[in-house]
């Protein structure tokens, strides 16, 4: 299998996307590390192999440096981190405090940047990689979602930044992500038939599952893209309808009158 023999950390690896990613790397052969501050509800499971569980705050410098000081002990080697924790509430801006937004920016922007300066030494001896999990908020206006677009709109740029700064022994990427569906979805979008219409409004029909964004992030870990750095991939579906479009009205005048 692609990651036989690798070691993988995914932050926040226990529910919604991260466990997507989880199961991913672990059909993949991998050996998964996963951290995040609650466990998981049951152990992740798949192919035959059960991912490892450590209790983490990535806010935590200290404690960030000496879990993956640990991981690189104990396994032996770290191939690759997933920067997956992240997320934020919905929240307009001037209903907010800033420190309220500066908590926003510092789980999903400086938590990545503190778990990739910790792991980077056992990164660069295994010639790994970073996929760092951005959103498409980073490249869009995100309202009631400001600091959290203005958060991977920096991860993006980082990465970037990361992958001239680490070559050629650390290969850096970043996996841009649409809507996703996950026991919190109904939080953004509703009920089923909520979830349903947003579906609809993505070209392939349907809200990514977590499995989606797991296989991009194995391609993204593994020899398949060993040319591939400082690279941003879209996983989106085809993205948003542009709203001109069903706003204008040059489609919809008789051509015969």
């Amino acid at each position: 299998m692609e990651l036989d023999g690798r070691v993988a950390v995914v932050t926040g690896g226990t529910r919604g996307v991260g466990a997507g990613v989880t199961r991913a790397f672990l059909r993949a052969g991998a050996h998964v590390v996963v951290c995040a501050r609650r466990p998981p509800d049951a152990p992740l499971e798949e192919a035959g192999r059960t991912a490892e569980f450590h209790p983490l705050d990535l806010r935590d410098e200290t404690a960030v440096t000496a879990f993956f000081d640990r991981v690189a002990q104990t396994c032996g080697r770290l191939d690759v981190l997933v920067n997956n924790a992240g997320g934020t509430p919905y929240r307009l801006l001037g209903e907010g405090a800033a420190a309220q937004h500066a908590r926003v920016v510092a789980l999903n922007l400086i938590a990545p940047l503190t778990a990739s300066l910790a792991a980077h030494g056992p990164l660069r001896a295994a010639r790994g990689s970073v996929v760092m999990v951005g959103s498409v908020s980073g490249t869009r206006p995100s309202p009631g979602t400001a600091a959290y677009g203005a958060a991977k709109a920096g991860l993006e740029n980082l990465a970037r930044s990361m992958a001239v700064e680490w070559a050629p022994d650390v290969r850096v990427n970043t996996l841009l992500l649409g809507m996703v569906r996950t026991e919190l979805s109904h939080l953004h979008y509703g009920d089923d038939d909520g979830l349903a219409a947003v579906g609809r409004t993505v070209p392939l029909g349907r809200l990514a599952e977590p499995s989606d964004i797991g296989e991009a992030a194995v391609f993204l870990a593994s020899d398949r893209a060993a040319y591939v750095s400082g690279a941003s991939l879209l996983v989106h579906g085809g993205g948003e309808r542009p709203a001109f479009l069903d706003a204008a009205t040059v489609n919809t005048v008789d051509k015969e009158s």
